[in-house]
C-alpha cells in the first residue's frame, strides 16, 4: 500500500509539542493482522456468549483499575481536561458491561411464524469489523463499536485518528490485559490512503466510522462497491430551541454544558441556538454569562474547565467561521479571542445577531463558538433548525411537556432530547440521517447493523 507519511505524530494541544511519533504499519504488518482476525472470527462467532460477556466484563474492569494512565493519555493526545477523560473511560466501562448484560438477549432467536409456525430468525456474526474512529473522543468511539461488536461474535480492527494513537494502543493494551484472544481487537496504524485497500479486502466483512461528512462519503463509497455494510456517524449541526415558555436559566446552563464541554468538539453538541423573540435577550444574558465564568487553560489542572481545541487547523477553521460570520452582521456577545499563550486554545464564544445564512449556521463549526439566532414562533424555529443538511440530534426547551414533544417530533434528526442534553448511552440507539450518516449505534439496533439477521424455516414440529 502506498503512504502519504513516513510516521504519525501526536502533538499535547496544551502545549503545541510533540508528544511522541509511530512509525506506520507495514503492508506484512497489515495482511498479517488481517489474516489473524480473519481466522479468529471463524472460531469467535462460535464462542459462548457467556465468554465473549465474560471478556467484556474484564475488560470493564481493566478500563477502572487503570483509570488514571487512560484518563492522562486522553488529555495529553487530545486536550480534554481531566475529568472529561475520566468520564470517558468510565463510560467506556460501563458500556462494557452493558452488553455483556445484554448480550445474550439481543441475539437469542426470536420466533417468527410465517407458513410455518417453527420459523425463526437467528443474529449471526458478520466476521471482521473495520473501524475507522475519530480523535474527539478516542477511548468511547472505539468502544462503542468494539462492545456490541465482540459481544455479538465479530473481530474488530482499529484504524484510529492518526493525533491520538497512543490512546488507541493503550486500549489494545487494555484488551490484552483483559484476556482477548489474538485477533478479537487488533489497532493497526494506517495513514487514510491506506483505509480503502483496506475496506476492499476480503477478510474485511462491515465497516463503522465515525468522522466527517467527507470522510464518511469516502468510505461508503469504497465500501459500496464491495458490498460491503457500513455504518456512519458523521458531522453533524444540532439545533437548541429555546420556545418562549422555557426555564431560561435551566436552559442556558444546559447550553453552555452542552456548548462548550470538550471545548465544543463533539458531533453532538449544541451548535445553533434558535430562541423565540420573547425570552432571547434574557437567554443570551444568561448564555453569555455562562460561557464568561468558564475557565481556560491547562487541562491537567482541577480549576480548569476547558482546555483547548485538540489541533492548530481546527483552530483557524473557527477563527474563519467566527469571522465571516461577524463579517456577514452578527456580533460577538463574549469571548472570539485566542489566549496568548502556547497551544491551541480559543475563548468560549457566543454571538447574537444570527441568521440561518451565515457561515456558524451553514457549516458544521466543531469548536466553542456559539450562535444565537431570534425566531418569531413555534413554526419558524422547526423551520430554522431543519434548514441544514445535518440531522444528528437536537435539543427542545419548553415547561409544556405537550408543546416541547410537539416541536421536538417535527425536528428531523436522529434523536431529540426535550429538557436535557443531547448525549449518547448504550441504552438508547444513537446515530444520525442525511448528512449526519446512517445506521445506528448501541441499543439492539446498534449490535444487530454488524450482524447477519438470518432466516431460518423449518417445517412444522
Amino acid at each position: 500500500m502506498v503512504t502519504a507519511v513516513a510516521r504519525f505524530r501526536s502533538v499535547n494541544p496544551a502545549t503545541g509539542e510533540e508528544i511522541e511519533a509511530f512509525d506506520l504499519s507495514s503492508a506484512g504488518e497489515i495482511d498479517a493482522a488481517l489474516a489473524t482476525a480473519a481466522g479468529r472470527a471463524s472460531r469467535w462467532g462460535l464462542t459462548p456468549i457467556d465468554t465473549r460477556a465474560q471478556l467484556l466484563r474484564d475488560l470493564a474492569g481493566v478500563l477502572r483499575r487503570d483509570l488514571e494512565l487512560h484518563a492522562a493519555t486522553i488529555t495529553a493526545e487530545m486536550g480534554k481536561i481531566l475529568s472529561e477523560a475520566r468520564a470517558e473511560v468510565e463510560k467506556c466501562a460501563f458500556t462494557c458491561e452493558y452488553f455483556a448484560d445484554h448480550a445474550a438477549e439481543f441475539l437469542a432467536d426470536e420466533p417468527s411464524p410465517s407458513d410455518s409456525p417453527a420459523s425463526f430468525i437467528a443474529f449471526q456474526p458478520l466476521g471482521t469489523v473495520l473501524a475507522c474512529m475519530p480523535w474527539n473522543f478516542p477511548y468511547w468511539q472505539v468502544v462503542r463499536c468494539l462492545a456490541p461488536s465482540v459481544a455479538a461474535g465479530n473481530c474488530v480492527i482499529l484504524k484510529h485518528a492518526n493525533n491520538v494513537t497512543r490512546c488507541g494502543l493503550r486500549l489494545a493494551d487494555a484488551c490484552r490485559d483483559a484476556g482477548f484472544p489474538e485477533g478479537v481487537f487488533t489497532m493497526l496504524v494506517l495513514p487514510a490512503v491506506s483505509v480503502a485497500a483496506v475496506i476492499a479486502d476480503p477478510r474485511i466483512k462491515a465497516v463503522s466510522i465515525t468522522g466527517s461528512t467527507e470522510a464518511g462519503r469516502s468510505v461508503a463509497s469504497v465500501a459500496g462497491a464491495n458490498l460491503k455494510k457500513c455504518v456512519l456517524e458523521l458531522g453533524g449541526s444540532d439545533a437548541f430551541v429555546v420556545l418562549d415558555d422555557a426555564d431560561i436559566d435551566a436552559a442556558a446552563a444546559m447550553a453552555a454544558k452542552s456548548r462548550f464541554q470538550n471545548a465544543g468538539q463533539s458531533c453532538i453538541a449544541a451548535k445553533r441556538f434558535i430562541v423565540a423573540d420573547r425570552v432571547a435577550e434574557a437567554f443570551e444574558e444568561a448564555f453569555t454569562a455562562q460561557a464568561r465564568a468558564i475557565s481556560v487553560g491547562d487541562p491537567t489542572d482541577p480549576a480548569t474547565k476547558m482546555g483547548p481545541v485538540a489541533r492548530d487547523d481546527a483552530r483557524t477553521t473557527l477563527r474563519r467561521q467566527l469571522d465571516e460570520t461577524i463579517a456577514a452582521g452578527a456580533r460577538i456577545l463574549c469571548g472570539g479571542g485566542t489566549p496568548d499563550r502556547p497551544g491551541f486554545f480559543f475563548e468560549p464564544t457566543v454571538i447574537g445577531r444570527c441568521d440561518q445564512s451565515m457561515t456558524a449556521f451553514t457549516e458544521e463549526t466543531f469548536g466553542p463558538l456559539a450562535p444565537v439566532m431570534r425566531v418569531r414562533d413555534d413554526d419558524q424555529a422547526v423551520a430554522v433548525a431543519n434548514d441544514t443538511v445535518f440531522g444528528l440530534g437536537g435539543n427542545v426547551w419548553s415547561a409544556d411537556a405537550e408543546r416541547g414533544l410537539a416541536v421536538a417530533s417535527r425536528l428531523h434528526s436522529g434523536g431529540v432530547f426535550i429538557n436535557g442534553m443531547t448525549h449518547s448511552d448504550p441504552r438508547i440507539p444513537f446515530g444520525g440521517v442525511g448528512d449526519s450518516g446512517y445506521g445506528r449505534e448501541l441499543h439492539r439496533y446498534g449490535m444487530h447493523e454488524f450482524v447477519n439477521i438470518k432466516t431460518v424455516w423449518r417445517p412444522a414440529v
